[in-house]
């Protein structure tokens, strides 16, 4: 069954990424181009100190679909997804990062992936060996011991190999009227287990280096998981 779209949205997240930001927003938007349905580009940026917001709004006075949507006196990578989505009229969404790490050119491939059937399609990092041979060997170990943290929460029905990646397309209908995390990092294991899902793909990809700027995962990162875990299998457990 193909299902056709009105409008897609893309939110990419940002938090001081002004050296990477035009090359992610041109590589997009060369993405983008060769799809029928009409889209539109979410930077939603988390008061980067850096110049960002001033790099996309003269972008934005070239390319219309690119919007700029600028959040004060919060943070929180899940947050600034929602608050993305919430902005725009689409059916159909989704969220790539601003480092690089995610491909663009992935984005035709997940978003034909709901067209034709299904609710939501993640870009998997373990469906293919080697596709995080970037990492060090601690790095590879904690995020496979993150992924099998998520078992128990996750839907039995709807089990994937990578409940944790950060670049993933679903209907909008599947989240609407579900409130999630405001804080935060890792939004999809939540959609997953609190959507409206009934059917899931995932695609293969190669998880790069980051391009350019540092990264913002830490110890705040491990702590919100680790709490995203505890509310959701108190909530799988006692009900909502």
């Amino acid at each position: 069954m193909t299902r056709i779209y009105k409008k897609f949205a893309l939110v990419v997240p940002t938090l001081n990424e002004a050296e990477n930001i035009i090359l992610v927003l041109n590589r997009v938007i060369t993405a983008l181009s060769r799809l029928q349905v009409p889209w539109v580009i979410l930077v939603v940026d988390d008061e980067s100190n850096d110049g960002t917001p001033e790099i996309v709004r003269r972008y934005a006075e070239s390319e219309s679909r690119v919007r700029l949507l600028e959040r004060s006196s919060q943070r929180g990578l899940a947050g600034a997804i929602t608050h993305g989505w919430s902005h725009s009229d689409a059916d159909l969404v989704g969220v790539i990062d601003a480092d690089l790490q995610h491909p663009p050119e992935l984005l035709p491939k997940l978003i034909n992936g709901v067209c034709n059937g299904f609710d939501i399609a993640i870009a998997s990092r373990y469906l293919e060996p080697r596709s995080v041979d970037s990492w060090n060997p601690a790095r590879k170990a904690l995020s496979r011991l993150s992924v099998l943290a998520s078992v128990p929460v996750q839907k039995p029905t709807l089990r994937v190999k990578d409940p944790l990646s950060g670049f993933f397309v679903l209907r909008h209908e599947c989240i609407a009227g579900v409130h999630f995390q405001d804080t935060g990092f890792k939004l999809l294991l939540e959609v997953l287990a609190k959507g409206h899902i009934n059917s899931v793909t995932e695609i293969p990809f190669k998880f790069a280096i980051r391009h350019r700027g540092t990264s913002k995962a830490g110890a705040m990162t491990a702590f919100y998981y680790f709490w995203l875990l505890c509310k959701l299998s108190r909530e799988a457990f006692f009900g909502r």
